[in-house]
């Protein structure tokens, strides 16, 4: 499979190709998006520019009605290294942050989301510091063989405060996050599989098209139902206070689905489609 080259998906890429100098760059391939960082020479470190559009290509694909599924990936070789130390460094005026979590983006841009639709991180090269922190905010991570991941900032006193306290745990389990989180330790491909932050490993070179045709999969499916269950699924990880609550709230949400999609389903299924789990 070849990734066509389409216009570019939202206003603010500005171009078509990683050529074009901007920051972050996306395509359109039917209901599926590409959101790119386009900052090879830095390892796609995230400087404020770059924030800001990763939220706005985000934002724009979540309230589309077109798209259904988004894949995050990084150009030349790496997924992102976290922000950019050195634009912070040599910054004169004090960083300007929104402390309000409900009000503002984090400093990584989208990293205080929750999309309604399913985001997929195609995972190359280092994905470390708040670069880890955008591949958690993914429902799936696909990870090339040579692919680093970490929490790299703990070396120079930088805190996790885009969301890998909270998301990492959650997807891990505390004491495996712990170790990434205390250590700062590097994580290879494999351990990540292992551990639960991968969920498929390929070959170098093959994240992205991997993470593509995984999301045209994802595609395919009656999307009312599967946002649902992907909603009751977030709901019960993050907000509900206990399991009635969770319980209730799948079946309030899952319950309307049922004449959309459902019987309709239903049909199909005695018809002899998707038996097996074989579709066409």
């Amino acid at each position: 499979m070849t990734l066509k080259t389409t216009k570019p998906y939202s206003a603010s890429t500005g171009g078509e190709d990683a050529g074009t100098g901007q920051t972050v760059v996306s395509e359109r391939r039917g209901s599926v998006v590409t959101v790119a960082i386009n900052r090879p020479e830095v390892r796609n470190a995230v400087n404020q520019e770059t924030a800001s559009r990763l939220l706005d290509e985000l934002q724009a694909f979540d309230s589309d009605p077109d798209l259904n599924v988004a894949v995050l990936h990084g150009i030349g070789g790496n997924f992102c290294a976290g922000y950019d130390l050195k634009m912070l460094a040599n910054q004169k005026a004090p960083l300007k942050l929104e402390q309000d979590v409900t009000k503002g983006p984090g400093p990584m841009g989208p990293s205080r989301l929750q999309l309604s639709k399913p985001l997929i991180a195609a995972v190359s090269g280092f994905a470390v510091a708040g670069g880890l922190e955008l591949a958690l905010l993914a429902d799936l991570r696909v990870v090339e063989e040579s692919a680093v991941m970490g929490v790299f900032c703990r070396r120079f006193g930088v805190p996790l405060i885009d969301g890998g306290t909270v998301r990492l745990p959650r997807l891990i389990g505390l004491s495996r996050a712990l170790d990434l989180i205390v250590t700062g330790r590097p994580i290879g491909a494999q351990e990540a599989l292992a551990f639960g932050l991968a969920n498929r490993v390929v070959p170098d070179g093959q994240a992205l098209q991997a993470a593509v045709q995984l999301a045209e999969q994802i595609s395919s499916f009656p999307q009312q139902c599967l946002r649902t269950d992907r909603s009751s699924a977030m709901f019960s990880c993050y907000d509900a206070q206990s399991f009635t609550q969770a319980m209730q709230y799948e079946f309030d949400h899952g319950v309307q689905v049922i004449q959309a999609e459902a019987i309709p389903g239903a049909i199909q299924f005695s018809s002899g489609y998707g038996r097996g789990g074989k579709f066409p």
